[in-house]
């Protein structure tokens, strides 16, 4: 079975791809702030290898949890459902202007933008 990272384009397909989400990212006035004081080389390799993990191109992600990771800045800084939801449209627009299309789209949203995952995320 080909999994969702081999059908994206692999290990240079994710990381262009994180590369580009990052770009819009902190460009976007609704979220851009909370990188305001983050390492984004570290934060670039850590998304390359979350992803990488859970598009099925790794056994494993040693990482935190994405509960974890998340916690101050929802603490601190106010982290909500809005920024979310800001941030998946980032990513979808991201995947959109690479050429990939709908249908894998469709199933990297399936595993991002999971109501489970968004609790994780903003420690609900």
């Amino acid at each position: 079975m080909t999994t969702l990272f081999e059908k994206l384009g692999g290990k240079a397909a994710v990381e262009l791809a994180v590369d580009n989400f990052y770009d819009r990212v902190l460009k976007d006035d609704r979220v851009k702030h909370f990188f305001t004081d983050v390492d984004m080389n570290r934060q670039r390799a850590h998304q390359k290898a979350f992803l990488t993990y859970a598009f099925g191109g790794a056994p494993y992600y040693t990482g935190q949890t994405m509960r974890d990771a998340h916690k101050h800045v929802v603490d601190g800084m106010g982290l909500s459902s809005e920024h979310y939801d800001a941030v998946i449209e980032d990513l979808v627009l991201t995947l959109k202007e690479l050429g990939i299309s709908d249908e894998l789209i469709g199933e990297v949203a399936a595993i991002a933008a999971t109501p489970e995952h968004k609790r994780d995320i903003l420690n609900q």
